[in-house]
């Protein structure tokens, strides 16, 4: 009786007589065609707008315009402003509706679905012309003035976009909130942890992995917002691009201008967005995804290694 070697493993050489199997890839000619389609329509709208009747001299001539550079600081302030007053306020009405409060949960409830339901644009023309109704604003010995002087352009694009924010937040705040199972809660009142404790050290580290990227979206959805305050005689960007385009005889060249300064600051905003997703996903992920540089190194590794074996 033969004795079979049961600790041999699966050999890698084929039987004597047999040939080895040779794999054909499969070709993907839909992919190819559609990957020529794609770089012929691409070549071909920039031949289109390098043939058209603009003068892309007047680009690089105001990008650094002063104007211009006064332009972006104000629509970075304005985006951290009132990204401030709508996270705040959202915190605040997402608590409101989680409330067992029913006065507080449905004032919070109507908040949301009166911001939520009508444009940014019309929401700045009420801020602005709510003079109509209060005439003066009077806050006793603190401030008391005409709502005219009092509701600057400022502050109307600060209210008109920080409390619709507020709004879109609290939603997302509340899905981070519910997000969390309710064990973690009960283990933690369980230790003899307090209830604002319990928020603080469970609940918010938790929350924050679902809260962070459409947080993320919204500074740069807001960013892109801060455009429509030119509306209202608040001097941002856009304004600042549209008088330049007006008094140089170049208005077409300018919102190609005031275009590139809001696609270089979404990218910036987008690479920040990334490394906080990044680092709150420390507790659910083994391996944390690779950085921008780490996938560049990486490739750049595999470029110099030959095919089919180690470098």
């Amino acid at each position: 009786m033969t004795d079979i070697d049961k600790t041999a493993g699966p050999t890698d050489t084929p039987p004597a007589g047999a040939e080895a199997i040779k794999a054909i890839p499969v070709r993907h000619y839909g992919r190819y065609a559609a990957a020529v389609i794609a770089i012929a329509l691409f070549a071909a709208i920039i031949y289109a707008f390098g043939q058209g009747e603009i003068n892309w001299q007047a680009v690089p001539d105001y990008f650094f315009d002063d104007r211009i550079m006064t332009g972006v600081y104000k629509t970075l302030l304005l985006t951290v402003l009132s990204m401030l007053i709508g996270i705040v306020g959202g915190i605040l009405l997402a608590v409101m509706r989680l409330s067992k409060n029913p006065v507080t949960s449905s004032i919070a409830w109507f908040y949301i679905w009166f911001f939520r339901g009508t444009p940014v644009l019309v929401q700045l023309f009420l801020w602005f012309n709510l003079g109509l109704v209060f005439h003066y604003i009077n806050l006793m010995p603190l401030y008391k003035d005409e709502w005219s002087n009092f509701m600057t352009p400022l502050l109307t694009a600060l209210l008109g976009l920080g409390l619709n924010e507020a709004a879109y937040m609290a939603e997302i705040c509340r899905a981070g909130l519910l997000a969390v199972d309710e064990g973690q809660t009960e283990a933690a009142h369980a230790l003899g942890m307090s209830h604002s404790k319990t928020l603080r050290r469970v609940i918010i580290p938790q929350a924050m992995r679902v809260i962070v990227p459409p947080t993320g979206n919204e500074v740069i959805n807001m960013l892109k917002t801060t455009s429509l305050v030119a509306a209202v005689q608040y001097p941002e960007l856009f304004r600042y691009a549209q008088d330049i385009g007006q008094n140089s005889g170049a208005p077409v060249e300018m919102y190609f201008l005031a275009a590139a300064w809001y696609l270089i600051m979404t990218s910036v905003l987008s690479v920040g967005q990334y490394y906080i997703e990044r680092y709150y996903a420390r507790g659910s992920s083994r391996q944390l995804p690779p950085t921008p540089w780490q996938r560049v190194k990486t490739n750049m590794l595999s470029l110099g290694r030959p095919k089919g074996g180690m470098a």
